[in-house]
């Protein structure tokens, strides 16, 4: 059986109004995984973009990618305003996908 993919755009923090990460990804509990640990990459492991505070999903890779590109284009208080309308309290919403909380 192969594995669903679900393609998502997602904001990762450092901290409530800190360092953001737009990104996209097929598997999102994966990559909430490599933004914890520091394997993503440099920019991640350098700024610690550890909280996920926003997610879209989206019927496409290619609609998911055009939306992170969009928004990696916006300024940063469209991006800010993009996550407090979704999630006001800046909760890290990778605890609902059964992840631990950060301490």
């Amino acid at each position: 059986m192969q594995r669903e993919i679900a393609p998502i755009a997602y904001i990762m923090a450092s901290k409530r109004n800190g360092t953001l990460y737009v990104g996209v990804t097929s598997n999102l509990l994966q990559r909430v995984a490599q933004h914890r640990i520091g394997t993503l990459g440099w920019f991640s492991a350098k700024y610690g973009t550890k909280t996920l505070v926003w997610f879209e999903p989206h019927g496409t890779m290619e609609h998911a990618i055009l939306r992170e590109k969009r928004i990696k284009k916006w300024n940063r208080a469209w991006k800010l305003r993009l996550i407090e309308e979704a999630n006001p309290a800046w909760r890290d919403l990778a605890v609902d996908l059964g992840f631990e909380p950060l301490r």
